[in-house]
C-alpha cells in the first residue's frame, strides 16, 4: 500500500526529532546503576542533607505509613537504615536546613473505621548526625500531600489536600468529597513560629516545589482529588513565588508533561522532576520523563528517561548526580503492589546542564 506524501513527511520529522534528542541526551550525560534500596516502598520522599541521601516515610497497603527513614552514603554507596519517624506519617513535606530535616504535615490511619487519609498538622526536626526526633510547633493547618522549601532561614510549606468543609469522616476517601489548598505557611527555624503567606493562585497536591536564587516555583500536582484514581487532574502550569514580595508571579514555562507524584531535586539553577503518575478512562500509567526546569531562561530541558518507570519515588541531587530512588512501577489504585529497589542516579557531563 503506498504512503500518502504527508504520512511520509511526519515520519521524516519524526524520526529527525528522534534522532536530535538522542544526540543531545548523550551530550548531557548518563544513567547509572547504585546500590537498591533495601525497603522497597511507594510515597517515599529524598532530600540531601551533608553530602549524604536521606529517604523517608513510605506507605504500606491499607494505608499503613512505614514511617521509614534511610541514610545512604555516596563514597561507600550503601544504605543504613535509621531510627523511624517520631510519628509515622506518609505525603509529608520535608526539606533540608543547615544538615537537619524537616518534616510537615502529612496524612495518618484514622483511629477506627475503613481505612483513609487523616491529614495532620504535626511538624519535626529530625538530626542525621544525633539520629533524633524534635518536635516543633505544629503548622496551622491541617493537610497532606503539600510541599517545602528554603530561602534564606525560613521555611515555606505550600500547598496540599485536606478534608471538605462540613466531612463528616475524619480522613479522605478517593470516593468522598476534598479539597485541594493553596496555603503558603512559612516557618522560622529560629523562633519556632508560623505565619500565613499570600495563598497559591492554582490550590494543588501532589506537587513539587524547587527554590533557585531566592524565589520558590510549584511545579505541576494534580487537582480534583487526592487519590489518582478518584478523578484527580495532573497540572502541567509552574507558578513562582517571592517570599520577599509575598507575592505570585505570573505562570512560567509549562512543565512538558502534566504529572504529580513525582521525585524532585534542585541542580545548578534548575529543578529536575522525574517521574509521576497518570491515569484516565483509557490508560493507567507510571512515568519514566525527566524534565528540568531553568528560572533565568524560563526554559524546559528533556533529560535522557529512568530506566524504569515509577510514581512516589524519592529524589535527591549530590555532586554531579540525580538521585531517584524506589517507588512504584505502576499507577496507584489498582490493588496491586509492584514497588521497585530500584535506585537510578543521572550523572551530568562537565557541569551539569
Amino acid at each position: 500500500m503506498k504512503k500518502s506524501f504527508g504520512s511520509g513527511l511526519q515520519s521524516f520529522i519524526t524520526l529527525i526529532v528522534a534522532l536530535s534528542f538522542t544526540a543531545g541526551a548523550c551530550a548531557q550525560g548518563r544513567w547509572v546503576k547504585l546500590a537498591p534500596f533495601p525497603d522497597p516502598s511507594e510515597e517515599l520522599l529524598g532530600t540531601a542533607a551533608d553530602g549524604k541521601m536521606y529517604v523517608l516515610a513510605g506507605l504500606a497497603p491499607g494505608f499503613k505509613a512505614k514511617g521509614l527513614v534511610y541514610e545512604y552514603d555516596p563514597a561507600a554507596d550503601q544504605w543504613t537504615k535509621k531510627k523511624p519517624m517520631a510519628l509515622p506519617a506518609h505525603h509529608v513535606a520535608i526539606v533540608e536546613h543547615g544538615g537537619k530535616i524537616y518534616a510537615f504535615g502529612g496524612f495518618v490511619a484514622p483511629a477506627a473505621g475503613p481505612p483513609a487519609w487523616v491529614p495532620i498538622d504535626n511538624a519535626w526536626e529530625y538530626d542525621p548526625a544525633a539520629d533524633t526526633w524534635k518536635a516543633l510547633a505544629p503548622a496551622p493547618s491541617k493537610r497532606g500531600a503539600g510541599a517545602a522549601a528554603t530561602v534564606g532561614d525560613k521555611i515555606y510549606y505550600i500547598g496540599g489536600a485536606t478534608t471538605a468543609p462540613g466531612a463528616k469522616e475524619p480522613g479522605l476517601m478517593p470516593s468522598r468529597p476534598l479539597r485541594s489548598v493553596g496555603n503558603v505557611e512559612e516557618y522560622d527555624i529560629a523562633t519556632n513560629t508560623w505565619r500565613a503567606r499570600s495563598a497559591m493562585p492554582t490550590p494543588r497536591n501532589h506537587l513539587a516545589l524547587g527554590t533557585v536564587n531566592g524565589k520558590i516555583y510549584a511545579i505541576g500536582g494534580r487537582v480534583g482529588s487526592a487519590f489518582i484514581s478518584g478523578g484527580a487532574n495532573n497540572l502541567d502550569l509552574v507558578e513562582e513565588y517571592d517570599p520577599a514580595a509575598d507575592a505570585w508571579g505570573v505562570p512560567k514555562m509549562r512543565m512538558p508533561t502534566a504529572r504529580s507524584a513525582v521525585a524532585w531535586a534542585v541542580h545548578d539553577g534548575r529543578i529536575y522532576v522525574a517521574g509521576g503518575e497518570y491515569q484516565d478512562y483509557r490508560s493507567s500509567a507510571a512515568y519514566r520523563a525527566v524534565e528540568g526546569y531553568d528560572p533565568a531562561s524560563n526554559t524546559w530541558t528533556i533529560l535522557p528517561p529512568m530506566p524504569l518507570q515509577r510514581h512516589g519515588l524519592a529524589g535527591a541531587a549530590i555532586g554531579n548526580r540525580l538521585h531517584f530512588v524506589s517507588g512504584d512501577v505502576q499507577s496507584a489504585g489498582t490493588g496491586l503492589e509492584m514497588h521497585t529497589p530500584s535506585h537510578d542516579a543521572f550523572e551530568f557531563d562537565g557541569g551539569g546542564k
